[in-house]
Formats: C-alpha cells, sequence, structure tokens
C-alpha cells in the first residue's frame, strides 16, 4: 500500500538556513500540514530519497556542498514523480526559466507571501496524489487484481461489477478529497467508506454522522462542537464529530437532505479546511478525510435547487455508484450463504440447507431494500425455523407478496407493473392479458408454481386453478 498512501509522505524542506527550515515548517504546519522533513546539509538529499518517499520537496537553490541547480536536474531524473518546488532569492528571469526547464514544478522568490507558499505546496501534493491514483488505476486495468483485498472482508460479493468498484476505490484510498458514494437505501454504502477509511491508511478514528434531519444549529454543534457558555444549557466546552475524526474519516451519510445553510459550511470545511466551533472566535485546524453517501438523485436536486452545485462539485472529486441488488443476482447465493450461517450462529441453531426453490423465488424479486432487505429475509426465516434440515420457502414467499401489494397499492392505480414480454398487434383481451402474464411468471420461475404464484400475488392453488382451466380449454 506504500505507493497509494501518498498523503501520509512528509514534505522535505531544504535550505542552508535553520531559520528558513523552522519558519517554512510553521507556515505548513498552520496550515494543516503537519508532517513535514528538514535537511539543512544538501549532501544529505539524495540519500534520504533513496530511503524514504515523500509527497513534495521544496527546494533552495544556493546552498554550501552542492547546489540547488546540480540537484535539481538529478531529483527529477530519479524521482519523476516527486514534485519539485524551487524557492530561492534569486530574481532573475533567466534562472527561474532554467529550473521550469529542468522539471521543477513550482519557483517561488524569497521572501515568499505565506498564502503563495501554503498554495504552492498544495497544488504540489494534489499532483503527487493524482499522479499515485493513475499508477495504481493502470495497475489494477492491467492485472484485475485488488493488493488489499482484506479491506473489503465485511462485504460478500461475486460480482464483477462490485470487484471494479472495489478496485477503484483501492487506487482512490490515498487521497485527502472527498469521496461521494451513491446507491439505493440498503446496499452497503457505509461498508464502502469503512472500507476507504482502512485502506487510506489514516491513524484516527472513522466516524458516523447521519446528517439527515438535523437543522443548521443542530449539524453545526454536532460536526464543530461548542464551547462553554454557547448557547443556554451549553454548560461544558464539546468537540464536534470533526474534532473526534482527526486524522481519520469522516463519514457523512444522506447528504442529499441536508439542509441549505449546513451546505455552506460544509463546503467552506472542505474549502478551507478549518472551522469555528459554536461561540468561538478561534480557527481551528482540520484534517480530516470527508466520505459521503446518499441514495438522492443530486443532479436532480441541482436543477430543483435543494443541493448547491459547487458543494456537489467539490464532493464528487471521486464518485462510486454501487450497483443494486437486482443488478447483481449472481450474489444471492453467497449472501443466502452468509446470511444463514450468521443468522443461525445468532440464534444458536444448526444451519439449515436452502433449498433451489429459494434462489429462484429471490431471483424473481426486484429488491427495493437490496442486501438489508434480503438480510432481514434470511433471518426472519432462520427464526422461524422449527424442525427439518431444509430451510422453509413459506416465510420468504409471504414477505415478498407482502411487499408486491404495498408496491401496488402505492402506484396508486391499482395495476400490476408486471406485463408479460411478448407484444401483441392487437389490444389482448382480459383473459388473454392473465393468460400471457400466467405464461411469463411460470417461465420466470422455471416451471415452479409455488414461486409463480408468488410472483403473481396469488394462492398457489388460485394458480393450480387457473392452470386447469388452461389445461381444460386446451382438450376440448
Amino acid at each position: 500500500m506504500e505507493k497509494q498512501l501518498a498523503s501520509s509522505l512528509p514534505v522535505v524542506l531544504v535550505d542552508d538556513e535553520a531559520s528558513v527550515l523552522l519558519s517554512s515548517k510553521m507556515i505548513l504546519g498552520s496550515a494543516g500540514i503537519k508532517n513535514v522533513q528538514t535537511i539543512q546539509d544538501s549532501r544529505d538529499v539524495q540519500p534520504f530519497l533513496s530511503r524514504h518517499e515523500a509527497s513534495a520537496l521544496v527546494l533552495d537553490l544556493f546552498m554550501p556542498y552542492i547546489s540547488g541547480s546540480q540537484l535539481l536536474p538529478e531529483i527529477v531524473k530519479e524521482f519523476p514523480d516527486l514534485p519539485v518546488i524551487v524557492m530561492t532569492a534569486s530574481q532573475e528571469v533567466e534562472t527561474a526559466v532554467a529550473c521550469m526547464k529542468e522539471g521543477a514544478f513550482d519557483y517561488l522568490v524569497k521572501p515568499v507571501e505565506e498564502s503563495r507558499f501554503v498554495s504552492s505546496v498544495k497544488r504540489a501534493l494534489e499532483i503527487r496524489s493524482l499522479r499515485v491514483q493513475v499508477d495504481a488505476l493502470k495497475r489494477y486495468l492491467m492485472t484485475d487484481h485488488l493488493e488489499h483485498g482484506e479491506a473489503f472482508a465485511s462485504i460478500v460479493t461475486i460480482s464483477r461489477k462490485m470487484r471494479a468498484l472495489f478496485q477503484y476505490l483501492e487506487a482512490i484510498a490515498g487521497s485527502n478529497e472527498p469521496v461521494l458514494i451513491t446507491g439505493e437505501t440498503g446496499v452497503g454504502k457505509e461498508l464502502l467508506a469503512e472500507a476507504v477509511h482502512r485502506l487510506s491508511g489514516r491513524k484516527g478514528e472513522f466516524v458516523a454522522v447521519n446528517v439527515a434531519g438535523l437543522d443548521d444549529a443542530l449539524f453545526s454543534d454536532t460536526l464543530f462542537g461548542h464551547k462553554k457558555g454557547a448557547y443556554s444549557g451549553a454548560d461544558t466546552s464539546r468537540e464536534g464529530m470533526v474534532a473526534r475524526a482527526a486524522a481519520g474519516t469522516l463519514f457523512l451519510d444522506e447528504i442529499g437532505d441536508m439542509m441549505a445553510t449546513s451546505q455552506v459550511k460544509l463546503l467552506r470545511l472542505l474549502q478551507e479546511r478549518r472551522y469555528y466551533p459554536l461561540g468561538s472566535d478561534m480557527q481551528k485546524n482540520s484534517d480530516v478525510r470527508i466520505v459521503c453517501a446518499t441514495n438522492r438523485d443530486l443532479s436532480v436536486h441541482m436543477m430543483e435547487d435543494k443541493f448547491r452545485s459547487d458543494l456537489y462539485f467539490r464532493l464528487s472529486v471521486h464518485q462510486v455508484e454501487v450497483p443494486p441488488l437486482r443488478e447483481r443476482k449472481e450474489d444471492l447465493p453467497v449472501l443466502v450463504g452468509h446470511f444463514v450461517e450468521d443468522a443461525s450462529a445468532s440464534l444458536e441453531k444448526k444451519p439449515p440447507d436452502t433449498p433451489p426453490e429459494l434462489f429462484t423465488l429471490l431471483a424473481n424479486y426486484h429488491f427495493p431494500g437490496n442486501v438489508r432487505e434480503l438480510r432481514a429475509l434470511v433471518y426472519d426465516g432462520v427464526a422461524r425455523h422449527r424442525s427439518g434440515s431444509v430451510l422453509s420457502v413459506k416465510s420468504f414467499r409471504k414477505a415478498i407478496k407482502a411487499q408486491q401489494v404495498s408496491a401496488v397499492s402505492k402506484s396508486g392505480d391499482g395495476k400490476v407493473r408486471q406485463p408479460a414480454d411478448e407484444i401483441v398487434d392487437r389490444f389482448p383481451t382480459l383473459k388473454e392479458a392473465e393468460q400471457l402474464h400466467i405464461e411469463e411468471a411460470m417461465r420466470r420461475a422455471g416451471g415452479n408454481q409455488g414461486v409463480a404464484a408468488t410472483l403473481l400475488g396469488i394462492s398457489r392453488p388460485a394458480l393450480n386453478r387457473r392452470l386447469a382451466r388452461t389445461k381444460s380449454k386446451e382438450s376440448d
């Protein structure tokens, strides 16, 4: 994982003046860049880089022993991915042009304005991080390999779509930039956020906050904390979740439901990496990595002026959409097996066998609640299991039928939205439409009448009667 953790690598400052090294380190530290290594003797630069990776290098040109002008082309040649910022007292245009031709990332003239210095270093860090991510993505595309598959151990899947998603997250995990995870309810967005945190190598905590339903004051207090006396009832100071997640990951769930005023505060935190606790006039630095999740379509929210476009584009530097369970039904056998084992262990039961009929039933269900719904179905089925070695399908049929009835009632017109695939040139009669519907259900169920009856939302005896009437007419 060494190549991925560009954010954990030091910024190296090289200057023969100790006072310049100290002040530069303090400026970067106040801007939230804490991992800084200083080198006063230019002869130590190349040996250090040979032993340690760095995220960026700030190099003085005029030093005893080995000048920066000599070091620059050698460093660029030996460490091409390392951004080198030249910082010197020379204002000669020819010198600046020569350095840029040699491959310098930026050229700063002493004394450098603090904001200019910090901005240059931050841009260098972003470029370094992007280079690492591109290299990682190239490796994954060529090898179809996960270097740290154990980070995704909590996510049970054999889906190629999910594997591709894992590879992308592994490539961008070391970045400091936000990650936006989208997908329907129950697909496992928080599990992926936890995986990103594990892969990032960050030493701080993973802190999760559901921001749905938080008004602006509660949002600010939850994230930023407050000083004693900030408001009525604030008898003691309290740090917020940003401070608790320091050097770690802050996971904000359901960000599509944030209030407009809260969106402004989150945007400011992302841009400035600083915040004010409630009741305080002292800014605090933030080195937290933001990961967000939502089941909303934020593009629609933006068009309806419910979500700020600048915040969306800031959050979606790295964006992944988790496919719903109905688009990766190859996962059904492994998920059912995992949940049966898990439920049986928690209930201290012997794991029952799963009948083939169950997988046929589940494969024809659209799972509006995704993996979370499947887990609930399996746990309920195992809890109801009393005797025999095979898990009963009865509770699954009942739950699926109830959901389908609920979905039909919510459609507003009472019509079932599962027409047969066959299209006829003329308008079919009611009896013909019913027959086509039954035939399609039997086809999808693989001839299993119990599963077909569940898909149709009727009892098995009712389906048998309809099938019997059809056979009787065919024999006449």
